[in-house]
């Protein structure tokens, strides 16, 4: 095997005779020189937009608006999770105790929402879990009065109080509007189009926020926490840098652009194995999921091999 870094795929190229990808096409990043290099099977896994936007670069005559992209649906449905919403509490019972070492010592509360009976919630779809640790705040502040002498040594090692934090983690529906495309009038340093985005969270998502910090309050409170500040700031996508959604698997050609082996419907030696297959962004952190289709996708490509000559 070679590995030939600062290269820069551009394309996957498609022969229209043969029906398939013969290989890639990559520009050098420091040289820009151009060269192709063949490959019976193709694995994009550059991440939900790098993969996106290299499919939408490679066009042919058989696929004039991105190779794969039949349904349209290229690009299309982005997703990242939406958080930065929660709450956080003090507490003044473990004033004599403090952290030692690096044990991990978050909390994950597994999502609760609409799975059944008292679970389930009119005002939106799915839910979402949280993540949270506790800790003591940083050292007294070093006001004017304690510049130097034994008050000053003793200020710098008097620990803060102890607070605790939950923020949640929310999925994302799919959405056609939510978008990417490249932008072929401001092209970066190596001639290639950028990429604009035009996605925003949905009324789904803003609902769900809403539940999410009350219940963020209530179980403090529950708690036994005090001084709780709850807070909602949604931000945008991209945030939560788990991008998704873009080169979307199912099994309808007509509305997705992946079937259920990562393989594009249309040009079977390809597969997508990042963010760009998923169908929803469900509320976890995703990587494990993505490397665990990437598995799944390989060990099909190599049962498969055969096939793609």
């Amino acid at each position: 095997m070679t590995i030939r870094p600062h290269s820069i795929v551009c394309e996957v190229i498609y022969d229209e005779k043969l029906g398939k990808a013969t290989g890639v096409k990559i520009i050098d990043a420091e040289t820009k020189e151009v060269h192709e290099f063949k490959a019976k099977v193709i694995f994009l896994c550059a991440s939900s937009v790098a993969s996106a936007s290299i499919l939408l670069q490679s066009k042919s005559e058989r696929f004039p608006n991105g190779l794969g992209n039949d349904s349209g649906e290229l690009g299309h449905n982005l997703m990242d999770h939406h958080f930065m919403v929660g709450a956080s509490g003090t507490v003044t019972n473990f004033d004599d105790m403090y952290t030692k070492g690096r044990k991990p010592n978050g909390v994950y509360i597994p999502r609760f929402r609409n799975l059944g009976g008292d679970s389930d919630k009119k005002e939106f779809l799915r839910g979402y879990g949280f993540e949270g640790g506790a800790g003591r705040g940083k050292m007294s502040e070093i006001v004017r009065e304690l510049k130097y002498g034994k008050d000053l040594k003793e200020a710098i090692l008097k620990p803060g109080e102890w607070r605790m934090g939950i923020t949640a983690f929310c999925e994302t529906l799919p959405d056609h509007k939510n978008r990417m495309y490249l932008d072929y009038d401001k092209k970066d340093e190596w001639g290639l189009p950028t990429v604009t985005f035009d996605a925003n969270f949905g009324e789904n998502e803003l609902a769900m926020r809403k539940d999410a910090k009350e219940q963020a309050i209530k179980m403090l409170e529950a708690g036994g926490f005090k001084d709780i500040q709850a807070y909602d700031d949604i931000g945008g996508m991209g945030l939560g840098i788990h991008e998704m959604g873009t080169a979307r698997m199912g099994r309808d050609p007509k509305t997705s652009v992946l079937n259920k082996h990562n393989q594009i419907h249309a040009c079977k030696n390809v597969y997508v194995t990042d963010g760009a297959f998923m169908t929803s962004s469900a509320c976890q952190n995703p990587s494990l999921s993505y490397m665990a289709f990437t598995a799944r996708a390989a060990n099909h490509a190599a049962k498969e091999i055969k096939n793609f000559k």
